[in-house]
């Protein structure tokens, strides 16, 4: 052989991901229907497996790397089981960042954003995730932000959505209004420094709390969803059954609400407290100069604790305001305190304090002087103060519901209210409307105007919805971005001004746009048919591919996005546009990826680029040590040396198969051929498994590698013709179809050399043949004292009797106990045997 064949062979015997990967790509790219889904009139059964969605920065990192891994080797997995499957693939476009990359870089947020999803889009093929790009949804284009407008105009049709002046979160260094769900701690969820101050503004609300109650119970539905995530849905709702009881102010014709969901301790209420902003201490403050100041200093107080994040470890501070209410089940006057902890957007804005019965009132009245009266009891005794629990405990000294147990006295306490005019049972919740509003650009407008002159039925500014045939409405390209405040749209003039849609006279466009989470609570319906120029999507395809199979996301969504997206699916199926409650049956959340001992990402500034991790071991290796490193739902502490070890591991493998691929082998079964089938059944079985649990992708991986350790072992009698050509083939092609979801180009480019028809994740997911995984004999570790002394081999299947006599029969055990005495034997089955000796 020549000098240059012989450096071409051992070229070839090389594994070389930089040559091997782009060649597939390059291949999977010129077959545009590879990853696409076969409709769903297909006749298999279908399953539907998305990640969230990403925010096009421009880069990706190695959390987003793991996050796509998880999915990707799911719908791979998943087709080779002869699944219809559906993965696609999109891009939450809007949002500030764009607007602050303008400001940063002077490029328009369109052209900025564009050019991140381009190279983004790059990078995900050259990891090679088997995205369908043909469904590929972009939330930022008209195509499809028009159809966020009109599921305003539908909900606005149904009274979901409407506008009112309330007090509102407005972050300064967004220059916008958050919802409450985006403000963490009293601070802006993108910017874990900026505090959230309250304004008054009129602004566009979601009416959410219609769903309230189904949003609550459709957890208990939720089997598929951490419980983590469904604990943190259920305490933001915050559902609370209570009674509002009206407490006149004595000597005025004002009355004070409050709502207690503990109204059998009423007879215990020794005081009420208001909130600084609540309206009867305006009243009192307005009538009273010093008790202003008193007053506007507890606001103060509540103010900086709302910057610090932290109202609930407020210290608790309050003044009297010389005026009394009267208590409407024993006409008890009782003072009135305004104090700092009361908030004015919680509740009514007023509280009953019972000192006896709660802890926070407990603390204020021990501070203040307040009486304390005990009108709760155990009925085995005296307990110490505050006392707050219900069961076992009777109600005393609360007139004729003295003696009532908690509960009884509850339902018929509240009744004896509403009997009465002063009162009525009823359900409060934490979530508020959703206000969409945003002051900012880069956003879906708002598809109102305001009528300038008004008409029949609308007053002067008043609202006009635009119709239908009017959409969308397209956000201008060439607009000056700046921090003021208000939205940059109200400084464009040819976007402003209009006219009205009703009576043709001059109108004004709305300049707010849409909060983002708009775009992300329903673009996976839009997968689903993503061309449709006439609907959202047709109801038949999301019919039959909803609800997602398999979601995959980070659990800081758990409130934000994954709320939201429950509320707009309930909705679309209250338009008769889909028919399930639920967007997803099952939801898994990753771990983070951690770097320098912190979460990876741009601003901690410890981010790893895939793109060195690809130049360097390939993308193979890459993407399978984010799936390797750790479970998927525990945090990965990354460490490159993991990567280099992970692309040796996939050499190894290039080598062996292609050294031993359509080798001719020797004839006739062998014990090496024998244990070589034995350990890929066990594999098949372990891996087939993990797919259908909880995806332990990291022992699944380490199962393959015990294989490939087998195959190495086995290598001298594959050379010496022990092992069969037929073997040898069941266990190449084996190896290679397992490795195929967690290394998709080495698995391609393996299959190939194989002599394998079609693309290897279209092939049938190989079936464990329990027979020949089955063991003959198994290794049982046997301990003194818990150190390891040998390792024996017993029958499979063999009893704990068989199992304790193999072992204490062992020369190196018998050797070890000699002139000791044995004071127990404890056998694990299957596990290890452990003498306990003297």
């Amino acid at each position: 052989m020549s000098e240059t064949n012989v450096m071409e062979s051992e070229r070839q015997g090389r594994y070389v991901p930089a040559e091997i990967e782009p060649k597939w790509q390059a291949r999977w790219d010129a077959d545009a229907a590879l990853y696409a889904a076969e409709g769903h009139d297909s006749g298999k059964p279908k399953f539907y497996c998305i990640e969230m969605l990403p925010y096009p920065s421009g880069k990706l990192h190695m959390g987003h790397v793991r996050n796509y891994s998880i999915g990707d080797a799911l719908a791979r997995h998943m087709w080779m089981r002869g699944y219809n499957v559906l993965h696609p693939m999109g891009w939450d476009a809007f949002g500030l960042p764009a607007e602050n990359a303008a400001l940063k870089n002077n490029t328009p947020p369109r052209e900025w954003t564009l050019a991140n999803i381009a190279a983004m889009r790059e990078q995900m093929r050259r990891i090679g995730f088997s995205y369908d790009w043909a469904t590929e949804v972009t939330t930022c284009l008209p195509e499809y932000y028009r159809w966020n407008q009109w599921f305003f105009l539908k909900m606005y049709e149904a009274g979901l959505a409407y506008r009112k002046k309330s007090k509102v979160n407005w972050c300064p260094e967004c220059q916008t209004v958050l919802a409450n769900e985006q403000v963490v701690d009293g601070r802006c969820w993108r910017h874990e420094d900026t505090i959230v101050e309250q304004r008054d503004l009129t602004q566009w609300f979601l009416r959410i709390t219609k769903y309230a109650d189904e949003l609550l119970d459709g957890l208990d539905k939720l089997d598929g969803w951490p419980e983590k995530v469904r604990t943190m849905q259920r305490n933001w709702i915050g559902r609370s059954e209570g009674t509002l009881v009206d407490f006149a102010v004595a000597g005025s014709a004002d009355k004070i609400t409050v709502f207690t969901t503990r109204v059998d301790t009423i007879f215990g209420a020794t005081s009420v407290q208001l909130a600084p902003e609540h309206a009867v201490a305006k009243a009192f403050a307005a009538e009273d100069a010093a008790l202003a100041v008193k007053i506007d200093e507890l606001l103060e107080q509540q103010k900086r604790a709302r910057e610090a994040g932290d109202v609930g470890a407020i210290e608790k501070h309050g003044v009297p305001t010389g005026r009394f209410a009267v208590n409407p089940f024993n006409g008890e006057p009782v003072p009135i305190w305004v104090a700092n902890y009361i908030l004015a957007d919680y509740g009514t804005g007023a509280i009953m304090s019972v000192p006896a019965h709660d802890e926070r009132d407990f603390e204020f009245a021990e501070k203040y002087g307040l009486e304390v009266r005990r009108v709760i009891a155990l009925k085995s005794g005296e307990t110490e103060l505050p006392f707050t629990a219900e069961e076992d405990a009777v109600l005393v000294g609360s007139g004729e519901w003295t003696g009532l147990g908690c509960e009884d006295a509850q339902r018929k306490m509240a009744a004896f209210a509403k009997e009465n005019g002063f009162g009525t049972a009823t359900v409060t919740y934490r979530l508020k409307d959703w206000g969409v509003s945003r002051q900012r650009y880069w956003g879906t407008p708002i598809p109102m105007v305001y009528c300038v002159n008004g008409h029949a039925g609308v007053e002067a500014g008043g609202v006009v919805p635009l119709p239908e045939n009017a959409l969308p409405v397209v956000l201008p390209e060439q607009v000056e971005i700046t921090q003021q405040g208000g939205s940059p749209l109200g400084r464009v003039v040819g976007f402003v001004e209009t006219k009205c849609p009703v009576c043709g006279g001059p109108a004004r466009r709305e300049t707010d746009t849409m909060d983002t989470f708009v775009d992300s609570s329903w673009y996976f319906y839009r997968y689903a048919d993503a061309k449709n120029s006439a609907a959202p999507f047709d109801s038949d395809k999301a019919n039959y591919w909803f609800p997602i199979d398999q979601y995959i996301g980070g659990v800081e969504h758990a409130i934000l996005h994954l709320i939201y997206s429950r509320f707009w699916t309930k909705v679309m199926r209250d338009l008769g546009l889909i028919k399930n409650d639920e967007p997803a049956e099952r939801l898994f959340t990753q771990g983070m990826v951690i770097k320098d001992g912190a979460k990876m990402s741009k601003s901690k500034g410890n981010v790893v680029s895939p793109d060195d991790m690809i130049a360097r071991y390939g993308a193979d290796a890459t993407r399978m040590y984010a799936l390797f490193a750790a479970p998927p739902d525990r945090d990965l502490d990354w460490q490159e040396d993991g990567v280099a070890g992970v692309s040796r591991f996939l050499g190894r493998v290039h080598r062996l198969t292609t050294k031993y691929a359509g080798a001719a082998g020797g004839s006739g079964e062998s014990a090496a051929g024998q244990e070589l089938l034995r350990k890929l059944h066990q594999t098949i079985g372990k891996i087939t498994h993990d797919f259908g649990g909880r995806w332990h992708f990291n022992t699944s991986i380490a199962s393959i590698m015990i294989l490939v350790n087998e195959i190495a072992a086995k290598e001298a009698s594959m050379d010496a013709g022990e092992v069969s050509g037929e073997v040898m083939a069941q266990v190449f092609r084996g190896l290679t179809l397992l490795l195929a979801p967690f290394a998709p180009f080495l698995a391609a480019e393996l299959w190939e050399q194989l002599g394998g028809e079609g693309a290897v994740f279209r092939t049938p997911w190989p079936v464990a043949d329990e027979a020949l995984a089955r063991e003959d004999e198994v290794e049982i570790p046997v301990q003194m004292n818990g150190k390891l002394v040998n390792v024996v081999k017993v029958p499979a299947g063999s009893d704990e009797a068989a199992v304790k006599a193999a072992a204490l029969a062992d020369a190196k055990v018998t050797a070890r106990v000699e002139g000791k005495a044995v004071v127990k034997v404890i056998v694990v089955p299957g596990k290890l045997v452990n003498l306990v000796v003297k």
